[in-house]
């Protein structure tokens, strides 16, 4: 009965989290700006005026995706100007079918290209797709073409209309919803991590968590930069987005600390083997600071008061009381023991003061003691997009996966309109429109969505026949087709196969409203779509296939890449002290989203045939090491960020340059450079045996130390955290190093 009784609260949870969703905000805006000119031209006798403005408004709002209010402004209006261009084309261009099929061909391979320039350019790019698919279907016989293109471009205006006036009504819906989903993510991340420290945890399948989740919070990390940072350019800072902005920065901070590995869980399972309540406290903490973001997620995203809460601060105190004891003894492992949870504790302590740092700028806390961000600094976060034409040219070959899919879809649209035509098919136009909304550059995300079509059709369609059997009424057929439009296009992000059943069954009550013969169209419909995705999944199956194997290899190119240069920042900041610099937090960020990249890099390849998988399970090994690898440059990074440290070594910096000659060695494989591997000099072997010995010493000499309270000893044993963590953390990232050229060597990379 609990377990029912949790599942329906998980279920209101959910449901009331969707319709408060910016997703089921938008769908209501479509469905207003849709169904109102329709009634009104209903009522007024000028339905196909009102037909017309709501096509416009439908083709607009693909790019009516979340970001900066003033780019989404843009590309709302560039999706009316694609759509209207796209609707004259197809009006005014039909000849017989021998010549209108290379022409829409052609136009289709055009219009798709405009995706070079980026994401929300596909958005706008599929707009005028939509629009040239719609143009055959001879939806008006009263208008002329260019009245019903300029009313479509009318019904864009009306769109971004509706769009500006619900942003003036409640302006901090977007960031609220980004910055709660951020702090949900994150909670998520911490708990996986509290799992890991469990000595029989199955750390293969928690670590694929990790993965993933990083992969969803790089996302939400950058849709939070566009929304905040370019906000602050376009209109000045108001104390709410520089609040917004502060509990985003300090989230990237607990991320870093959440991803940061100050510890060996095998060797901390070793060396506290007859203390496991030890590990358990740290694991209690961790899980309570998940609980508490997702309080603080909760809160922001219902606007509620956050509740006060001094747990957090309690287990702390409590881990205090475990380390003080923790007494030393004489035997080296426990003397390790103690110093690596006293790390860890410091890890802890650290990500405790960023959450509480949240609670504070929740609370209407003085600003002035939180710090302020540049506006210039800020900036340079933001990923802008190039729309130089030099851009077209250079894109211009089989090389380029948008040309490739631009071309592919032109084959396949062509070979689909054939298909339709040939066979005389009802309402044919369906094939192309099923071709264009499923059909995707990556074959494994083109094959699912065929799938979840289909199904999703077969279900509305049963669903469909059922309702208009036994409810022949039209009052009932017209609220169903609104109620179901908004919620198919409220669910196209979160589950397709539900969005399409919502779709078959709006498209099914729209033509039971106007024809009599329902399961004709009903029938129709099934079959369409079923060749539709049939020709979209065979397009990218036979077509220039972009298999991720060809495309993976420059992926993990960058992610080392990025690592490196973290790597080469963290030694600066170890050397020159000070403040953080603006390099070290770029390059973070990068190190954090191609880390991002290269496992959503690899969710796409465990998509595709089994014929194409046949390193995966190599190629996963490559990105845990390279995931590892970032999170030991997090652990040493942010220890030097949050410590005073002593001045860096000639033995540090020899150290960080075998990593980086690794690092390039490994480059330069992947790239097929010829270079040689830098083997490990005296001066590395130098370095390794100063760690050691250092530690070694420091550590015999300051056992009865370890829990003095003088201010001394309380230096002496900082000291030796310092030469523990970043002798293990050093000696880790070589390792590291070794193994992923190692890895990186026995891959076969199959040329595209």
């Amino acid at each position: 009965m609990i377990k029912i009784s949790d599942k329906l609260t998980d279920f209101y949870q959910e449901t009331i989290y969707f319709l408060k969703s910016t997703d089921f905000t938008k769908a209501i805006i479509l469905g207003t700006g849709i169904t109102l000119p329709i009634i009104i031209g209903v009522y007024l006798d000028y339905l196909e005026i009102g037909l017309a403005l709501a096509i416009g408004a439908l083709l607009s709002s693909p790019s009516d995706v979340s970001g900066s209010f003033r780019n989404k402004n843009i590309g709302i209006l560039m999706s009316a100007v694609f759509a209207v261009i796209a609707s004259l084309l197809g009006g005014y261009f039909k000849f017989s079918i021998w010549l209108t099929i290379p022409f829409l061909g052609v136009v289709m391979f055009a219009i798709s290209y405009f995706s070079v320039y980026g994401f929300r350019a596909s958005l706008v790019s599929f707009s005028g797709l939509f629009a040239l698919v719609l143009s055959f279907a001879n939806i008006s016989n009263v208008l002329e073409i260019y009245e019903r293109a300029i009313l479509i471009g009318l019904g864009g205006v009306w769109y971004l209309m509706l769009t500006v006036v619900w942003h003036k009504l409640n302006p901090r819906a977007l960031t609220e919803q980004f910055l709660s989903q951020g702090l949900l993510l994150t909670s998520e991340y911490l708990y996986i991590r509290g799992k890991l420290l469990d000595t029989t945890a199955d750390r293969d399948s928690f670590q694929k968590k990790l993965l993933d989740i990083q992969s969803e919070l790089n996302i939400n990390h950058e849709m939070l930069r566009d929304i905040l940072i370019s906000s602050r350019k376009a209109s000045g800072t108001s104390n709410f987005e520089r609040r917004r902005l502060l509990i985003f920065i300090q989230l990237v901070d607990v991320l870093e600390l959440a991803m940061a590995n100050p510890v060996n869980y095998n060797r901390m399972a070793e060396l506290l083997l007859a203390h496991p309540e030890k590990i358990s406290v740290f694991q209690k903490l961790i899980f309570e600071m998940s609980t508490r973001l997702k309080q603080i997620s909760k809160s922001i995203l219902n606007s509620e008061e956050l509740k006060e809460a001094c747990s957090l601060e309690q287990i702390l105190k409590e881990i205090e009381d475990e380390l003080s004891a923790f007494r030393s003894t004489e035997e080296q492992d426990l003397n390790e023991g103690y110093i690596l949870l006293k790390n860890l504790y410091d890890y802890q302590q650290k990500q405790v003061e960023k959450i509480i740092k949240i609670e504070r700028i929740l609370s209407n806390y003085n600003l002035r003691d939180l710090g302020f961000v540049k506006k210039i600094e800020a900036q340079r976060f933001i990923n802008h997009q190039e729309y130089d034409p030099k851009i077209l040219i250079e894109n211009f070959s089989l090389k380029s996966p948008i040309f490739k899919h631009s071309l592919r879809l032109a084959l396949v649209v062509m070979v689909g309109y054939a298909i339709g035509a040939y066979f005389s098919l009802q309402n044919a136009y369906w094939i192309l429109l099923t071709i264009i909304v499923i059909m995707r550059p990556n074959y494994g995300l083109t094959k699912e969505r065929s799938k979840q079509r289909i199904l999703g059709t077969l279900f509305g369609g049963i669903i469909a026949t059922g309702i208009v059997l036994l409810f022949p009424n039209t009052t009932l057929y017209a609220i169903l087709a609104i109620l179901c439009l908004v919620l198919a296009f409220s669910m196209v992000q979160r589950n397709y196969k539900t969005s399409a059943t919502f779709i078959t069954l709006s498209v099914v009550f729209i033509y039971a409203l106007l024809k009599p013969d329902v399961l004709n169209v009903i029938q129709f419909r099934v079959i369409d779509t079923i060749i539709g995705a049939g020709l979209a999944a065979l397009g990218n199956a036979i077509l220039w296939p972009s298999w991720e194997v060809f495309n993976i290899k420059s992926v993990i190119t960058q992610s080392l890449k990025a690592n490196k240069d973290y790597l080469l920042e963290i030694q600066k900041i170890y050397q020159d002290k000070g403040e953080l610099s603006i390099s070290y937090k770029l390059s973070r960020k990068q190190a954090f989203l191609t880390s991002g990249n290269l496992s959503v890099a690899f969710q796409r390849m465990t998509q595709e045939p089994k014929s194409k998988q046949e390193q995966l399970d190599k190629f996963y090994e490559l990105i845990v090491l390279n995931h590892t690898f970032l999170s030991s440059l997090a652990s040493m990074g942010t220890y030097i960020q949050n410590h005073s440290t002593t001045e860096a070594s000639t033995f540090f910096n020899d150290y960080i340059k075998g990593i980086e000659d690794n690092m390039d060695y490994a480059i330069a494989i992947l790239s097929n450079t010829d270079i040689l591997k830098s083997t490990t000099s005296e001066s590395k072997l130098a370095a390794h045996d100063y760690f050691e010995n250092r530690f070694k010493t420091m550590s015999n000499t300051n056992t009865e130390d370890l829990n003095s309270k003088s201010d001394k000893d309380i230096h002496k044993t900082a000291r030796l955290q310092e030469v523990h963590l970043i002798t293990e953390q050093l000696k880790w990232l070589h390792a590291l190093s070794e193994k992923l050229i190692k890895g990186i060597g026995i891959l076969r990379f199959p040329e595209n």
